[in-house]
């Protein structure tokens, strides 16, 4: 065998032995006339509810890490999917910018000193703070390089789990970046091809995995297991392949085929193997149109929202659409959202 290839089964060989409870994949979109829509699944191994939230401009923030927290007022309105009410998990902004939060094992944060000259953030606003001040990846990316903040991580309510997860962000023009903490250093990896995202392994070595499946052709071969490394090679395929087009119904459509094709069927569970997890929900962002379109495993429909149509100014209501005991929207959701006090997000 080559030296490439004994490189990759043994990469290979480590994703199927490392042991994450979760599972997502993320995919970013590009056709003409400045069509960019983001894609992502949630797949959990346990149900891990969510609501959608709108959030107006002009909302005072603190990164819940105590008296040395980073503070903030947001500079833009935002709608999000959160988890359990304590976190952002995912969500796109007035400007277009889409953030999502992935599960990552490998992550390794920096220590947090409460007394330090670093500003504490908690993981819960991680991909919040970044909807609520950036319009653009490079603007992000630029405040970012400067490690303004430490990002706090902490165990999950009510179980043993560390949350160790990795960031993507998206803008209306298709840039994209990822952020990721490996042995507690911030790790930027910005360029606009950088369209796919799933979990383990770190980033660098998803890029050298992919570059090899590309010289295989994806009509005659794809890797189809539920694994990260099987999932990230058929996104960065299909997300190619599918036909470019400026029609948002049609391109929405190839989208969610995509992400679709990505997903673990709900129910699948293995007892050697804890890194597969069922798919929960599914969003797609339409950047370009600021449309949010939404669906869980349980109700038999998408539906969406139309983020030009709140009020996302300061004097803007915070609002909810509460998804709890398998509700059901249909089509443009809108009215369906209920004004409501904003949720707490989860510190130290």
């Amino acid at each position: 065998m080559k030296k490439f290839p004994l490189i990759l089964f043994s990469m290979v060989l480590s994703i199927g032995l490392w042991n994450p409870s979760e599972a997502c994949t993320r995919v970013v979109y590009k056709g003409p006339e400045n069509t960019v829509i983001t894609a992502r699944s949630m797949d959990w191994r346990d149900e891990i509810p969510a609501n959608l939230w709108i959030f107006p401009q002009g909302i005072d923030r603190t990164g819940q890490t105590g008296p040395k927290s980073v503070k903030w007022n947001s500079k833009y309105g935002s709608i999000i999917s959160s988890s359990w009410d304590i976190a952002s998990a995912d969500g796109m902004n007035e400007k277009g910018l889409v953030a999502n939060l992935l599960w990552l094992g490998e992550s390794q944060y920096p220590k947090f000193d409460g007394k330090g000259n670093k500003k504490g953030l908690a993981i819960s606003l991680w991909a919040q703070y970044y909807l609520d001040n950036f319009a653009t990846v490079k603007e992000a990316v630029e405040f970012s390089r400067k490690e303004p903040f430490v990002v706090v991580s902490d165990y999950i309510p009510g179980t043993e789990r560390f949350t160790t997860v990795h960031l993507s962000i998206s803008d209306a023009t298709g840039d994209s970046a990822v952020f990721e903490y490996i042995n507690g250093k911030l790790i930027i990896h910005h360029d606009p091809s950088y369209t796919v995202m799933t979990n383990s392994p770190v980033f660098e070595e998803q890029l050298a995995l992919n570059n090899y499946w590309k010289g295989i052709p994806g009509t005659v071969m794809l890797p189809g297991t539920n694994r990260a490394a099987d999932r990230f090679v058929r996104a960065s395929y299909y997300i190619n392949a599918i036909p470019k087009t400026a029609d948002s119904r049609t391109a929405v459509a190839s989208v969610f085929s995509v992400i679709r094709n990505c997903s673990v069927p709900y129910g699948i569970t293995s007892a050697t193997e804890p890194n597969i997890s069922s798919t929960r929900w599914r969003a797609v962002s339409d950047q370009k149109n600021l449309v949010y379109y939404f669906e869980t495993v349980f109700t038999p429909n998408t539906f969406w929202v139309d983020l030009k149509d709140f009020d996302l100014s300061p004097k803007g209501k915070v609002m909810k659409l509460d998804l709890s005991n398998y509700k059901t929207y249909n089509g443009k959701s809108n009215t369906d959202f209920k004004e409501s006090v904003p949720f707490n997000f989860l510190g130290l």
